[in-house]
């Protein structure tokens, strides 16, 4: 009986978009356990899921954390963060193991040259590849996210106007150049005059807010409600309009029609929605094409480099409405 340890430390999005390999590991492998060890933060996304058998949670004392895992006795790591800390993990737990490659230095040339040498293969499909020694292979279900029942949010949660079907519209994002600024989200709010319901974390409660004084339509849902509760407002939608976020990739788990509005990064990373094998429901993804500086970084920064931040302001806002209303309808 073969016992596994994944590893994946952080964020919302490249958690959930391990989720195929935990399933297919847990589902192919016979009598395999599988463990996730993880940050306290980021635990949620996972305690739900049935394909694991134990979460493992790292604060801030790593060694500590590698001293739990010892006993546990682990055969085999599953390294899908592949930094420094997860090296002192491997080296710390003395056995076998497989990471994942982050292709950091084909990511380089691309954010620094512009040249693109990077695999035209999901960063879901390149994660499976670490498990193919064991047989394991792409099921084509795509991503999971499971909804604990205390999560699930009830219609009398938000108005009235939105209990007959309302868009999802992610406004935060992990860094600022991710984020359209406000006068676009503005203007985007004008144009879709379907319900809406705001989403994001505290820090764009305020936004959230001054959108929706501004227009009745949206709902600001921002900071209101905890992560698996906007999971299920994401689930209970009928489209999404999102930056390149961890709702993103939760709404491709739940297999929604999704805009996806990309600024400093890119596509060609290998991190859009992935709906797997099964009919994918509508995907755009919205791009400024032909900037030099662009993109400028795998992650992201907390204002434009050059200044201009033409990669989010001059995003086709109209496009993006009106591709939303066509979705609505």
């Amino acid at each position: 009986m073969p016992k596994f340890l994944i590893i994946r430390f952080s964020s919302i999005g490249d958690i959930v978009l391990t989720t195929p390999v935990i399933r297919c590991l847990k589902k192919q492998v016979v009598g395999s356990e599988v463990h996730f060890v993880t940050k306290k933060s980021f635990a949620p996304i996972l305690y739900p899921n049935p394909y694991i058998d134990k979460i493992h949670l790292h604060e801030d004392d790593l060694q500590a954390t590698i001293e739990k895992l010892k006993s546990e006795h682990f055969d085999f790591i599953i390294d899908l963060h592949h930094n420094l800390r997860t090296l002192r993990v491997k080296w710390g737990l003395g056995i076998k193991s497989v990471s994942f490659d982050k292709l950091n230095f084909a990511k380089w040339k691309l954010t620094a040259l512009k040249i693109n040498h990077l695999p035209d293969k999901h960063i879901v499909d390149r994660y499976l590849q670490t498990v193919e020694i064991f047989g394991v292979k792409n099921d084509g279900q795509g991503l999971d996210y499971f909804i604990d029942e205390k999560d699930k949010v009830k219609p009398e949660a938000f108005p009235q106007t939105h209990r007959n079907g309302y868009a999802a519209l992610v406004i935060g994002a992990a860094r600022a150049t991710k984020q359209l600024p406000f006068a676009q989200l503005d203007e985007l709010c004008k144009q879709f005059q379907q319900p809406i319901i705001l989403l994001g974390g505290p820090d764009d409660a305020a936004t959230g807010e001054a959108l929706a004084h501004k227009h009745e339509h949206a709902f600001n849902a921002c900071g209101k409600f905890k992560l698996g509760q906007s999971a299920d407002l994401v689930r209970q939608s009928r489209l999404v309009i999102t930056h390149d976020t961890g709702l993103m990739h939760i709404a491709a788990a739940f297999q929604k029609p999704i805009i996806s509005i990309w600024g400093n990064t890119v596509p060609d990373f290998g991190m859009g929605p992935y709906y797997g094998n099964r009919k994918s429901p509508f995907s755009k993804q919205f791009e400024v094409e032909g900037l030099s500086c662009r993109p400028c970084s795998k992650i992201g920064y907390k204002k434009c480099p050059k200044g201009h931040f033409n990669c989010m302001v001059q995003q086709d806002i109209m496009g993006i409405a009106e591709t939303g209303i066509s979705l609505f309808s």
